[in-house]
């Protein structure tokens, strides 16, 4: 009965190592390039995002983003786009993720405005007498006395430029999720039998899973953080005042649920009269778009540059 119990647990493990060897061979063989793109212009309809002196983030997002898809058929004509919305409705971030998924794209790309406090100035005016009302020994009097008195007026918050966003480290529920699905997906893709008995093992026993799901999730990371120092760099070249790749404290949820490396641009603030003035320019538009534009043909350049270095 021991010998039969050793017997089994070698040839599971044999079974598992084939089955991850052929796992990791199917991911890192896959085309490093991107035939889809999905745009997602941030809000819209009942959620219009930030908002200027006379606009909106929804407004000046999808106005972007309808003219970055003119951009990129333009430009990579073989890329296909798909956006999220094409006028002034509101998705959730769930209804974009599976839009997203649906769609199989290899690149989620969101199109922001940015937004800051205005801020706070304390102007002391001097003192003023305030009459309080007090207890003691069960008798009340009323005292007066002397205290600060303020105004609070708030200037225009002088931020402006652009940032590009990836998801926190921290936030990867989610993304693992997605990972996990992701796997699921190549091995209904794998023929031999020995590779559907693996499929049927534990999710979450499966150190196969684990460590396929640990990879396409760095992988996205990886790629993502290329096309948003990419897209921070072209930036500064065109002059823009640039706030770097960053990634987002809180995370961006939908960055997360998409099964694609995923990128959010703020293209500017609309709380700063000069950037909301260039955002909602044909001249500003135009710029944006270019940037992304150049930085996607090098983000997809760099993609088959390193497939044919494999290759070899």
């Amino acid at each position: 009965m021991k010998q039969n119990r050793l017997i089994l647990a070698f040839r599971f493990g044999c079974l598992a190592l084939f089955s991850l060897i052929s796992l990791l061979s199917y991911a890192q063989n896959q085309p490093r390039s991107i035939k889809r793109i999905v745009i997602d212009p941030g809000h819209g309809g009942t959620d219009p995002g930030g908002d200027g002196k006379y606009s909106t983030e929804a407004a000046v997002s999808l106005a972007i983003s309808l003219k970055l898809e003119e951009y990129i058929h333009q430009s990579i004509p073989d890329v296909e786009v798909i956006l999220t919305r094409r006028t002034d409705i509101f998705n959730s971030v769930v209804e974009k993720a599976i839009i997203a998924n649906q769609a199989k794209g290899d690149l989620f790309v969101c199109i922001h405005t940015n937004s800051a406090d205005r801020i706070p100035n304390r102007e002391f005016l001097g003192y003023v007498n305030k009459t309080y009302t007090v207890k003691k020994n069960g008798k009340k009097r009323k005292v007066t006395r002397k205290v600060p008195n303020y105004r609070t007026t708030y200037s225009p918050n002088p931020a402006r430029g652009t940032e590009t966003f990836i998801y926190g480290v921290r936030k990867s529920d989610e993304r693992k999720e997605v990972a996990d699905n992701m796997v699921d997906e190549m091995m209904e893709k794998l023929d031999s039998v020995s590779e559907r008995q693996i499929k049927e093992l534990n999710k979450d026993a499966d150190p196969t899973r684990t460590m396929m799901a640990s990879l396409l999730t760095q992988q996205y990371f990886q790629r993502a953080a290329s096309l948003a120092l990419t897209i921070e760099e072209e930036f500064k070249k065109a002059g823009r005042i640039s706030r770097e790749a960053k990634q987002r404290p809180k995370g961006i949820w939908v960055l997360q649920a998409v099964a694609m490396p995923a990128v959010l641009v703020e293209t500017g603030f609309l709380s700063n009269i000069e950037d909301e003035d260039y955002l909602n320019s044909e001249i500003g538009q135009n710029e944006i778009c270019e940037v992304i534009t150049k930085s996607l043909i090098r983000y997809k350049f760099s993609l088959e540059n390193q497939q044919k270095n494999n290759i070899k």
